[in-house]
This record gives C-alpha cells, structure tokens and sequence, in this order.
C-alpha cells in the first residue's frame, strides 16, 4: 500500500505558497476604513453628532427616530433600492436587508404614522443633497466624499 505522506507534504506546501503570495499581494496597509469603497454616513457639516450608534443609524434610517441624539431635526436621504451601494450600506453598516426598510417605510407611510426617506439618484446627488440641508443624514462610499459633508462615525 502506498503512503499518502508525500502526496499530504505536497498539498501542505502548495497552500503555504498560496497563503505567501496572498500576503505579497495584499498591501500592507489595506485597513477596511481605509478602502475607497467603504461605505461611510455622511450628514451636513452644521450637524453638532459626531458618532452615533448602529442601533441610532438604523433607527434614523427606519424613519422611527426623526431626529440627531442632540435634538437637532434629521433629514434622511437614501439611494434607490437597486443601487448597490444601497444593498450593501443596509447590510453592513445597519445589519437590515434593503426590503426590510422599504417594508418599514411602506408601514409607516400606509398607515400614516410617517413618510419615507428622500431619495438621491445617485451618490453625487447624495453628497449635494446632504451637504445643502441642513440637519441631513446619508451614506457614500469614501471615494465620493468631499469637504461639502461631514463623516459621521459609527459605534
């Protein structure tokens, strides 16, 4: 019977040179923050929060709480449903799939009880839409933002 041994060595040293060239090719400084298309909450510059909690943004993204923690009125601003920087910023940043707002939005308008984020065509309509309403919350992906809005950070 033959030993399985060199065949076990061979495979153990195929994926130590895979992981090695993995580690070769991944700049060293790559920090998911850092990325150009992480997905940041942007607000207008004259908004006084600086963080806000998951729980918070995804309340204020559900349109229950219509206001800042600091009392200031919010206005929330999303891109359209298709969008996938949309599908993306509901699932990793506010841990809620994009049906699940428009669920929450369809409820509160039907009943009327509330009404449904202002939409953005785009996420340069995002940025121009939030940083010229005051009190305006939204999201971008890094590479979009400019000096015009104000990084909120989420804890």
């Amino acid at each position: 019977m033959p030993s399985k041994r060199p065949r076990r060595t061979l495979l153990s040293a195929s994926l130590t040179a895979l992981m090695a060239v993995g580690l070769l090719l991944t700049p060293a400084s790559a920090q998911p923050n850092e990325l150009p298309n992480t997905i940041v909450l942007i607000a207008h510059p004259s908004v006084g929060t600086a963080n806000v909690s998951r729980d918070t943004a995804r309340a204020m993204f559900a349109m229950r709480q219509r206001t800042w923690p600091n009392g200031q009125a919010a206005q929330v601003y999303v891109l359209p449903n298709r969008d996938p920087v949309h599908g993306r910023f509901s699932k990793e940043q506010l841990g809620v799939y994009p049906h699940q707002l428009q669920l929450a939005w369809d409820r509160m308008v039907f009943s009327g009880m509330g009404q449904a984020p202002n939409r953005a065509r785009d996420q340069a309509d995002m940025r121009q839409q939030v940083a010229s309403t005051p009190g305006a919350l939204g999201y971008l992906e890094r590479e979009y933002l400019d000096e015009s809005v104000r990084v909120i950070s989420m804890e």
